[in-house]
């Protein structure tokens, strides 16, 4: 059977019509240029780096909020919303930190750009830019998602600190996200803390057994039982990343710098979180951790980077789904 020029011309059209209306909405790196008179990214960039400079909390913060809301219907906002029921609310984000850093974000982005870019974009380009500005490398960051119109606490259901391995890897597989770089999406312990009501457990009566966790370090258990006494009433900060935090470690304190130093200290049973220490000697990670542990330093950036883009596409909003929110706090017209 003969095919006219004209039917074949037309189903290439049909054909490409089709495939620009699957793109359209997904993300891109450099989604707002054109859209916007000014560098939207920069605008981000030029209130988050100082701020880094001057609370190094800062870093952490974000890495957390940014897992935290990806984790939660995916990467649409939703942690941001405030409300009696909001995922805020939920007891894992009590403690969630940075949304007056998103505001200022927002806000400066709202002067030139009204309407434009969603509360989703900021948190992903402020994490970058955090990370950045804590020695953790400049990465390229897609944007284009759209904000969440729902958030409710009973929707949250996070990995905890000493879940296994095992469980770990399958709430991350759950989103799409391999084993591999579940080990690099971890790696953001490098920056921040815990607090002792966290690992008291690990340090005085682990599994019931009325002493610490076998596969922590002696003389970390050590100086962890100086930091958190077991009759204390004051629930301390640890570092999560123990590389020159101690007397036994000499150099500078890695705590504020993201970097490959805490694979090392895994490495040598020196993980505060059970989950940490873990990965470093289960079967399954193992050799993620020792190969991130004993490669150069931008070894570990790339690897994280990656990670980190891929967490920032987990069930996103694009197109016309949800809203771009006015305040990040809100959904508009509440």
């Amino acid at each position: 059977m003969k095919v006219s020029a004209a039917a074949v011309a037309l189903a290439f059209a049909l054909v490409l019509a089709n495939f620009a209306d699957q793109s359209h909405g997904a993300l891109q790196e450099g989604f707002y240029k054109g859209k916007c008179n000014v560098d939207v990214e920069k605008i981000v960039s030029d209130i988050i780096t100082p701020l880094v400079g001057q609370q190094p909390w800062i870093t952490p913060a974000l890495l957390r909020m940014q897992f935290h809301d990806c984790f939660v219907n995916g990467c649409d906002a939703s942690i941001l919303l405030d409300g009696s029921s909001s995922e805020k609310t939920a007891i894992p984000n009590q403690s969630v930190r940075g949304y007056d850093v998103i505001d200022l974000a927002k806000a400066a982005i709202e002067k030139s750009c009204p309407g434009l870019v969603s509360c989703a974009d900021v948190v992903v380009m402020a994490t970058r830019d955090a990370v950045a500005a804590s020695k953790g490398g400049w990465y390229s960051v897609q944007t284009g998602r759209r904000d969440g119109l729902v958030s409710l606490a009973k929707n949250v259901n996070l990995p905890g600190p000493s879940i296994s391995v095992e469980n770990s890897a399958a709430i991350f597989n759950s989103k799409g996200i391999s084993i591999e770089d579940m080990v690099y999406l971890l790696g953001g312990h490098t920056v921040g803390v815990t607090h002792c009501s966290v690992i008291k457990n690990r340090l005085y009566n682990f599994n019931n057994t009325g002493t610490n966790d076998p596969t922590m370090q002696p003389v970390l258990a050590f100086f962890l039982k100086l930091k958190c006494p077991q009759t204390s009433t004051v629930d301390n900060t640890v570092d999560l990343d123990q590389g020159g935090s101690s007397l036994v470690i000499g150099g500078e304190p890695t705590s504020e710098i993201v970097d490959n130093s805490f694979y090392k200290q895994i490495v040598f049973r020196r993980g505060v979180l059970g989950i940490d220490q873990a990965l470093a000697l289960n079967q399954l990670t193992k050799d993620t951790v020792d190969k991130v542990a004993f490669s150069s330093n931008d070894y570990f950036l790339t690897k994280f980077h990656q990670a980190m883009v891929k967490l920032g596409a987990v069930e996103v909003l694009t197109g016309t789904q949800g809203e771009i929110r006015k305040s990040c706090r809100a959904i508009n017209n509440s």
